[in-house]
């Protein structure tokens, strides 16, 4: 499991894992049931703190993205195709919102911000 984390973003590196690891999760890279890392070798991995990396593993599990057993370690939880899909739908909304404000910025009107959208989704 590769995760890079960037000192110069101004996302915090407990938010860089947990992204990171729900994108992993999202295009297949992990699938149910497949084991993270420990978070004590995920820290030494990293060279981060041990608290950084439990506070992306509880992050992980209160979304539903994994699931840890004492004693056992944690684990891709089997996922629930709605939750993805929901999980898509948050990114999605985020960058679409990120768009927006930069559009209404430049004076680019909804109708042509549409229009934009519709040309790069259709892939022309």
């Amino acid at each position: 499991m590769d995760i890079l984390i960037s000192n110069s973003s101004g996302k915090p590196i407990y938010e860089q894992i947990t992204s990171q690891v729900k994108e992993m999760i999202m295009n297949g890279e992990l699938q149910g049931g497949d084991p993270l890392p420990s978070m004590r070798n995920l820290a030494q991995q990293l060279r981060i703190s041990i608290i950084t990396t439990k506070r992306a593993y509880e992050e992980l599990e209160r979304e539903g993205f994994i699931e840890s057993f004492t004693g056992k370690g944690s684990f891709v939880r089997a996922q629930n195709k709605e939750l993805l899909r929901e999980e898509a739908l948050r990114q999605i909304e985020v960058s679409l919102s990120a768009a927006a404000e930069k559009a209404k910025s430049c004076g680019i009107s909804r109708e042509e911000l549409i229009d934009i959208i519709n040309i790069i989704y259709e892939g022309e």
